[in-house]
């Protein structure tokens, strides 16, 4: 579990212009799966949770998205990234790209250590950083 008894992580939140492709995106090529979807006709938004396991015991994406929204959001300097342990980075990277995925900063070692990461990006921009777990320092 991800909690220190008093505190638990439970998500990160970004807001998505086009719902479905982000769902497409998080579940089909990162491997998540979609936990729960909640709309909200009223609010005119929807909630979608997804993640590596049950929202009790694993930090998850929470992908919000506004009905009315018309054009992209802007992302901003203070949103950093996600990040994904991996192993085999180059190969995930290659199966990425083959299907479809930006990867705006390919696999290699970081600037002033050994770990290899990458980062590919989101239908909206966000970044997702990609760690190999094999090389972190």
């Amino acid at each position: 579990m991800t909690d220190n008894g008093k505190f638990r992580f439970m998500h990160t939140m970004v807001r998505v212009k086009d719902l479905d492709a982000s769902l497409d995106f998080y579940t089909r090529l990162l491997g998540m799966t979609l936990l729960r979807r909640m709309d909200f006709p009223e609010g005119k938004f929807t909630l979608a949770f997804v993640g590596y396991g049950p929202e009790d015991t694993h930090a998850v994406v929470e992908l919000t998205h506004n009905w009315d929204q018309a054009g992209p959001y802007e992302i901003g300097t203070g949103y950093g990234h996600i990040a994904l342990g991996v192993r085999d980075i180059h190969g995930i990277c290659k199966e990425l790209a083959t299907a479809g995925a930006k990867i705006p900063r390919p696999p290699g070692p970081m600037k002033h250590g050994s770990t290899h990461i990458a980062f590919v990006e989101d239908p909206d921009g966000y970044k997702i950083e990609l760690i190999d777990l094999d090389t972190r320092d």
